[in-house]
């Protein structure tokens, strides 16, 4: 080796100089007989550090004990994180967000994405994670890379998901949330939080109908889903949270053939096993047939499983259908069943339009109720809250395990506050505080509004699909998803030729990678049952002009005409 770098005595030798952020030392090498002045800065870590004093000292070794006992102590005695350059970084990191993902990104005359192929994107955005941190500067520019490369999910034109635009309200709460950090378990660590997600829950169990019940946020419309089936198992069979599945019979569970695919997720996450979900038949716009549950059921029984959970929706997923709630209601309470109402864009509980009347009326008599304000109600990702009739702390006997480092039951307070034990997370993060914010901002009302808003472009973006050549409805939406073929005009009239559904399934899949390698736009296709590829247009963003109703009926039409 080339020498051992020390300091000398209990003291840092000849300190010059000290500062919260450099301190100067003047130290020897042993085996050069070398002094040498170091200005070391407190803000890098001891490994960056003892390579910087090799590097300075020209030696292949320096001892990871070398700095003596004084000045480890005075390391740890100052903060290893700088607040100040810290929160400069931040501000700098805002505007960037400000202007290429708020301003850029909501803006008509931008891209909805900037399309890269895998291999040259992993270049551009330098992915590898290495040994010693970068400069301000080079992540500043990793923040600008970040936003120029996503897709720009509030961008007008962007059609592609069942959420879409942004609410700044909602947004000043996400951003409020990650800088609090806090787990939404116990009162003492979340207070505000905790008796806010209790009001927003009373609010939207008060839209579906029930004075009274209970609740939590899930981190997503899968969990909520999960969720109900777990709580409809143990109330049927309590015994399985201490016994498990090995000592319940086998069970059954009936969801119609368009329901979301979370309904098989959870079966299979919780031992009851996909082969035991029935699938019951749909009518052509998408919706349960009645008549074909209760046929399921019987067939269920008669194959010795024992029914305890209907799964049925309120706007599905490709064709925003409806199930026949009213029936299905009767059909559980007959049977003693379990309804779950999985309404996962069921923002039309904020509005009397005609189409989610009948919705309004009869999701009432559901066990529970999945509810997910960031689709429809624009809260932003993730927003998700599982709604139940129940008045008997169901959920909290169904999934608490009394972890006594969090829920004494000795607090000072009142211990009906720590709602963790409802859960089936630990820590868990606060989803209520965004839709809080934008409620207060833009009241009921204002809900309302964009909900009508989007039903009023949805009806405009059909009529005129209706007057336009080579566009066909799968069928007349019952929500905001408008779902059709384009038929291009080499394929206009040849309806009975025999490759004509494969050449027309080859139709949406190339105008979909136009559209995204062009960054004009964005919008989803896919098959369902039958039908070969057809588009899923979905109006949801309040931003949304006519304009861009006909901008998009006119780019489909530019995108697809020579094919």
């Amino acid at each position: 080796m080339g020498g051992e770098c020390t300091f000398q005595s209990s003291q840092p030798v000849n300190r010059y100089l000290q500062c919260h952020e450099l301190v100067l030392y003047k130290y020897r090498n042993h085996a050069k007989n070398l002094l040498v002045i170091v200005i070391i800065d407190f803000r890098i870590r001891l490994p960056r550090l003892y390579s910087t004093l090799s590097a300075l000292t020209s030696l292949d070794y320096v001892t990871t004990t070398g700095p003596s006992q004084p000045y480890g102590q005075q390391h740890l005695n100052e903060p290893l994180l700088d607040h100040r350059e810290g929160q400069l970084f931040l501000t700098e990191a805002f505007k960037v967000i400000l202007e290429e993902v708020l301003c850029k990104g909501t803006d008509v005359n931008e891209k909805v994405c900037e399309w890269r192929e895998p291999e040259e994107l992993a270049t551009l955005l330098d992915l590898e994670l290495r040994e010693y941190g970068e400069q301000q500067y080079q992540l500043l520019q990793r923040v600008r890379d970040v936003a120029k490369y996503s897709v720009k999910t509030n961008h007008p034109r962007f059609f592609n998901q069942l959420f879409a635009g942004v609410d700044y309200h909602a947004l000043t709460g996400r951003f409020l949330t990650e800088a609090l950090n806090t787990s939404q378990y116990t009162y003492e660590v979340a207070p505000v939080f905790v008796l806010m997600e209790d009001e927003v829950l009373s609010k939207l169990r008060s839209l579906v109908g029930w004075a009274q019940g209970d609740g939590i946020f899930c981190p997503g419309g899968t969990m909520s889903n999960m969720y109900a089936m777990n709580l409809a198992r143990y109330r049927a069979f309590p015994e399985v949270k201490l016994k498990g599945q090995w000592a319940l019979p086998r069970l059954a569970v009936f969801t119609s053939q368009e329901s979301h695919y979370s309904v098989m997720k959870a079966a299979a996450f919780q031992g009851i096993g996909t082969e035991n979900v029935f699938k019951v038949n749909v009518d052509d716009r998408g919706c349960m047939m009645t008549d074909d549950l209760s046929e399921k059921i019987e067939l269920a029984k008669s194959q010795g499983a024992v029914p305890f959970l209907v799964h049925a929706t309120s706007g599905t997923t490709v064709q925003g259908a409806f199930d026949p709630l009213e029936p299905i209601a009767d059909i559980c309470d007959r049977q003693g069943l379990w309804m779950h109402v999985d309404s996962s864009v069921l923002a039309q509980h904020m509005t009397l339009t005609p189409e989610c009347n009948y919705v309004n009326m009869f999701v009432i008599r559901a066990d529970s109720v999945t509810w997910n304000p960031h689709k429809m109600m624009l809260t932003g990702l993730q927003c998700s809250a599982i709604l139940l009739k129940d008045t008997t702390d169901l959920l909290k006997r169904c999934h608490s395990a009394d972890a006594t480092y969090l829920f004494q039951q000795d607090k000072f307070y009142d211990m009906s506050l720590d709602t963790g034990d409802k859960s089936i997370q630990c820590g868990r993060k606060v989803d209520c505080l965004k839709l809080w914010l934008m409620w207060k901002a833009v009241g009921s009302q204002g809900l309302e509004e964009r909900v009508d808003r989007a039903f009023a472009h949805t009806r405009y973006l059909v009529e005129k699909m209706m007057k336009r050549e080579g566009f066909q409805l799968i069928g007349k939406p019952e929500f905001v998803n408008v779902c059709f073929w384009f038929i291009p005009p080499s394929l206009r009239g040849k309806e009975n030729s025999p490759d004509y559904q494969d050449r027309l399934s080859k139709v949406a899949p190339v105008i979909k990678e136009r559209m995204i390698k062009q960054g004009t736009m964005m919008v989803g296709y896919q098959p369902l049952g039958g039908r070969v590829n057809f588009f899923r247009m979905i109006v949801i963003s309040p931003q949304l002009s006519y304009q861009d109703m006909t901008f998009f009926l006119d780019e489909i039409e530019r995108l697809g005409n020579n094919l």
